[in-house]
């Protein structure tokens, strides 16, 4: 507040929204829209910007990583159950 009282007027440089008009409806989209959920989700993000081979990479690590501690933990017990 200024002193002694007073309005703050705060005018935005900001266009009005539009509804984009075309396809809305694409494959980059859908792609996009699969990414941003399974990052946001399943997996944790790493903060990088990896290329679409890393994205895959990270993303088979992250579910394979789980089942071959589950394996190894079995394979451990069975060992030590003999």
């Amino acid at each position: 507040m200024p002193p002694g009282g007073g309005r703050i007027t705060v005018e935005l440089a900001k266009k009005d929204p539009h509804h984009p008009t075309g396809n809305r409806c694409t494959g980059e989209r859908f792609e996009k829209s699969l990414d941003v959920t399974l990052n946001s989700v399943v997996f944790r993000s790493v903060g990088q910007d990896l290329t679409t081979v890393g994205t895959s990479i990270e993303m088979t690590s992250r579910i394979l990583e789980p089942a071959l501690l589950a394996l190894t933990v079995l394979a451990v017990r069975g060992r030590v159950k003999r």
